[in-house]
C-alpha cells in the first residue's frame, strides 16, 4: 500500500476514536445533569414539605380587629337642595289651599244680629220685616236665640171686598209685632274659597221654637222653624241668612184657617267678645 493510503486510514481511524469519545462524554454529562436535577426537586420538595408541617405544627396567631373607618363628612349633593326647594314649595302652596285652622269660636259668646227682608203671608199681601235677635251661644253647636220682628198687615183682596161691598172685614196697613225664642242647632260648618283665593268659614243651623204674632187677625201661639246660614269673615263679624216658616191660626172675613207665613231675612251678627 502506498504511505497516502496509510495516512489517510490513520485520519479515519483517529476521527472514529474521537467521536466515540465525545458520545461517551456526553453521555455522563447528561446522567449527571439528570441525577443533579432529580436531587434538585427532592430537595424542593422535602422543604416544602418540611414548611407545610410548620405552619399546622405551629400555633394559630389573633388577628387584630380592623380599625373602623374614620368619619367622612358628606356634603349634600346640589340634586338634594334642589330637591328640598321644591319640597318647601309644594308644602307652602299646600298650606294655601288646604286645611286652616279654624278662626271663631262660639262657645259661650253673645251674638246681636241686625236683618231685613220680606214677610209672605198666606191671607195677606206680602210686606218688607226688620228683625233683631240676641242669641247666647253655650257649645259650639247649640245656642237659644230671642228675636223681635216688626212689619205691617196689607191684604190687595180684602181692599176689594171692601171697595164693593163697603164693609170693613180688617184694619190694612197696621203693624205686626213678632216675638219669638228659637233654639239653634249648629248641623254643618265649611270653608269657601272665593275667586282671589281667600277663605272664608260658614256654619249651617236649624231652627226651632215658637212665640207670639200680635196682628189683629192672628190667633194663639206661633210655632216657626228654619234653616239659616253664617258666613264668617272674621272672629267676631259674620253674615246671616235665614228662612223661617210661621205656622198660625189665622182670621180674615169670618173664616178662621191654619197658615204658613214664610219669611226671608239677611243680615249681619256681631260676636262678643271681640277676640275668639
Amino acid at each position: 500500500m502506498s504511505p497516502a493510503y496509510n495516512s489517510l486510514r490513520s485520519a479515519l481511524i483517529l476521527v472514529a476514536a474521537w467521536l466515540v469519545l465525545a458520545t461517551q462524554a456526553h453521555a455522563q454529562l447528561g446522567g449527571s445533569a439528570e441525577a443533579s436535577g432529580s436531587a434538585t426537586e427532592q430537595a424542593k420538595e422535602q422543604r416544602a414539605s418540611a414548611d407545610a408541617d410548620a405552619s399546622s405544627s405551629a400555633p394559630a396567631l389573633p388577628v387584630a380587629d380592623a380599625a373602623p373607618p374614620p368619619p367622612t363628612t358628606e356634603t349634600p349633593a346640589p340634586a338634594q337642595c334642589i330637591d328640598e326647594r321644591i319640597r318647601d314649595e309644594l308644602n307652602a302652596r299646600r298650606r294655601y289651599r288646604g286645611v286652616q285652622k279654624r278662626l271663631f269660636q262660639k262657645a259661650g259668646r253673645h251674638e246681636i244680629s241686625a236683618m231685613g227682608g220680606i214677610y209672605a203671608a198666606d191671607l195677606l199681601s206680602s210686606s218688607y220685616l226688620l228683625q233683631g235677635s240676641y242669641a247666647f251661644h253655650f257649645t259650639e253647636d247649640l245656642a237659644l236665640e230671642a228675636e223681635f220682628g216688626y212689619t205691617r198687615a196689607d191684604s190687595d183682596l180684602v181692599e176689594i171686598v171692601e171697595n164693593d161691598t163697603s164693609f170693613t172685614a180688617v184694619r190694612l196697613d197696621t203693624p205686626v209685632y213678632i216675638y219669638q225664642g228659637h233654639l239653634l242647632w249648629t248641623i254643618a260648618y265649611g270653608k269657601l274659597r272665593w275667586f282671589s283665593g281667600g277663605i272664608s268659614r260658614f256654619d249651617i243651623h236649624l231652627a226651632l221654637g215658637g212665640g207670639v204674632t200680635d196682628n189683629q187677625s192672628a190667633e194663639g201661639l206661633t210655632v216657626s222653624g228654619g234653616i239659616g246660614m253664617k258666613l264668617f269673615f272674621s272672629s267676631w263679624f259674620a253674615l246671616r241668612f235665614d228662612i223661617r216658616d210661621h205656622v198660625m191660626r189665622q182670621e180674615l172675613i169670618g173664616a178662621s184657617e191654619i197658615v204658613n207665613n214664610l219669611t226671608a231675612t239677611l243680615g249681619a251678627s256681631v260676636f262678643l267678645p271681640f277676640g275668639s
